[in-house]
């Protein structure tokens, strides 16, 4: 099963709420900080609410 790899790298000040909850339910809260996650619908559409903010790549395991 594919993973992915998140990296927050900007900031969340003077973003919308619902940005902001979507970066935080990744699990990243500080800038250059970066997570592991399954890949599910979920998760990909938490991504796609603040990819402006996020680094992502798909890593096979």
């Amino acid at each position: 099963m594919a993973k992915l790899r998140v990296k927050l790298l900007r900031g969340l000040a003077g973003k919308s709420e619902s940005q902001i909850k979507a970066v935080k339910s990744l699990g990243l809260k500080k800038v250059g900080q970066e997570v592991l996650l399954e890949d599910s619908p979920v998760v990909r559409g938490n991504i796609r609410k603040a990819i402006h903010l996020l680094e992502v790549e798909e890593v096979q395991t």
